[in-house]
């Protein structure tokens, strides 16, 4: 996975994600939720030359990301514990691309409220 067509992709794959450009034309933001609260979980600068991509994580995991992957680091302009970057440039295995991207969609499901939650079935 290295182009905005895969993470586009993979994104539309999961339930009730939609694209957003709530920062700008180039900051295209992926968000799960009802569509007048939904919370995002992945964006990207659609001109970036490596494409990035910015995902939720969990704290620890963070951590242990950043360690074990120059590719990966503390989520550019977000908050730094909860979010990280990855370059899409072949460094990181697309299988572990894939596994935060769906990680973080499940994240920001798991913080909706349950009414929320059970309006998109989920």
């Amino acid at each position: 996975m290295q182009s905005i067509a895969d993470l586009r992709a993979l994104c539309a794959a999961l339930p009730h994600s939609r694209e957003t450009f709530p920062f700008g034309a180039t900051t295209l933001v992926f968000k799960v939720g009802p569509a007048d609260a939904g919370k995002m979980y992945a964006l990207t600068d659609v001109q970036a030359d490596p494409v990035t991509v910015s995902v939720k994580v969990r704290p620890e995991r963070g951590d242990e990301l950043r360690a074990a992957h120059d590719a990966i680091t503390p989520g550019y302009h977000l908050n730094k514990r909860h979010w990280v970057t990855v370059t899409l440039d072949g460094r990181v295995r697309p299988e572990l691309i894939r596994e935060l991207i769906m990680g973080s969609h499940a994240l920001v499901v798991g913080g909706l409220t349950r009414a929320q939650r059970e309006d998109l079935g989920l």
